[in-house]
């Protein structure tokens, strides 16, 4: 390999990397050019930690032999279990350790296997393997990511030889850039997806960030809480809350996002959402599909957490259409995308009154009146009521009670 074909690829690499490459292609387009120019990859690998609420990062591999290995795969923390045992016996957490950027192992030739995956490479009959790590400066780092690992392997009988390494040494750097260029446009899509939900992330990531700038949407909208939070937060032990917050959001959020809704909010216990479609008895059923499927992952959520003899709880729903403003709301330094106007705060006040009519669910007059018929008939209502800082008073429904204990059978 060649200074000139070395100065192709890197010119390459940054190209690749402004266009937005994924970390896989890249990894993959790469070792390929390399081979094509005459340094003999038979395996190669790259790490980089993320900033994600399960995952600490993703590890990519390619390989050269035909055997189909995943392109890229997600790891935990390793900070305990077996990954962790794992990562203290990897060539990079030596690096780490002794502050060194490189590690080279000429295993086919006498040089030591002394890590587990350099033996796993010798007994492939690899003859050479280097390691590198690319440390980013303290104020570049988020969350876990503060550097870039790689591996590369050979099966060539003499090696990478002088001018593979050095031709490593110059390219490596130039491909990890590119490779963390696109693992932070993937650390952006989860933060706003997590932050903010799917479709508001989506178009906070399109550039709508413009203070003031809303649209105005027909949506259904979902207001969810926990029914007697506040005497399980004085009775229950303090590290009992928050996974009992995180048991029934992610009973009450998984149920929305399979039925098609997007979670705007949360509020403590209580859960904001939408549901849109162009014909309003869609998005209606939407909901109801979304509800069903909710109360059954709280009845075996509860079955579990009384096994356990831990705090148990159910869910408290209204359900309400209307027109909302759906965009950026606040302050010139601190925005929130969500929804505003006259329909949420009657979606909130009919929530709260499941309380007071002692009904895990209800709905509203405009949302009944946008169900077809056939769906409307297994409503039943539980009364007219005048909401708190709603102008008007209104007939509330619900689903017939034994719709609610089985939900399963066809809501």
């Amino acid at each position: 390999m060649n200074s000139l074909d070395v100065d192709r690829i890197a010119d390459w690499v940054t190209r690749r990397g402004l266009e937005g490459a994924s970390e896989a292609d890249l990894l993959r387009e790469f070792c390929e050019k390399c081979n094509t120019a005459g340094l003999p990859i038979g395996r190669a690998l790259v790490v980089i930690d993320t900033l994600h609420p399960v995952h600490e990062g993703t590890v990519f591999r390619w390989r050269n032999d035909d055997v189909e290995e995943e392109a890229a795969t997600t790891y935990g923390r390793t900070t305990d279990g077996a990954t962790a045992e794992t990562w203290r016996r990897s060539p990079f957490y030596h690096l780490l350790q002794t502050g060194s950027e490189e590690l080279r192992r000429r295993i086919g030739f006498g040089e030591s296997a002394d890590f587990p995956v350099i033996e796993e490479m010798k007994a492939l009959g690899h003859t050479d393997y280097i390691a590198f790590v690319y440390r980013f400066a303290s104020d570049a780092t988020i969350g876990e990511m503060d550097c870039v690992y790689s591996g590369w392997s050979t099966r060539n009988a003499a090696g990478f030889g002088d001018a593979g390494i050095a031709a490593l040494r110059r390219l490596a750097p130039a491909l990890g850039l590119a490779m963390k260029s696109a693992a932070l446009a993937n650390v952006a899509d989860t933060l706003v997806e997590v932050y903010l939900g799917r479709d508001a992330g989506r178009r906070v990531i399109k550039g709508r960030i413009q203070r003031g700038v809303a649209d105005r949407i027909d949506a259904v909208l979902w207001f969810s809480d926990l029914h007697d939070f506040t005497s399980i937060t004085d009775t229950a032990a303090p590290d009992e809350i928050i996974p009992l917050l995180n048991d029934y959001a992610d009973a009450v959020i998984t149920a929305i996002h399979e039925a098609g809704g997007e979670v705007l909010k949360l509020i403590g216990d209580g859960t904001l959402a939408i549901f849109r479609a162009k014909d309003p008895a869609v998005a209606c059923a939407s909901a109801l599909r979304a509800e069903a499927a909710m109360r059954r992952n709280v009845q075996a959520l509860n079955a579990r957490r009384a096994m356990e003899a831990r705090p148990t709880s159910t869910v408290y729903l209204g359900l309400h259409i209307g027109e909302v403003f759906y965009g950026n709301i606040g302050s010139v330094d601190r925005l929130d995308f969500t929804v505003v106007g006259p329909a949420v705060n009657e979606a909130s006040r009919i929530a709260s009154m499941c309380r007071s009519v002692d009904r895990p669910l209800l709905i509203s007059s405009a949302f009944a009146d946008a169900l077809p018929a056939e769906k409307r008939k297994k409503l039943v209502s539980v009364g007219r009521f005048a909401l708190r800082g709603v102008g008007r008073a209104q007939d509330l429904f619900t689903l017939d009670p034994a719709l609610i204990q089985t939900p399963h059978n066809g809501t």
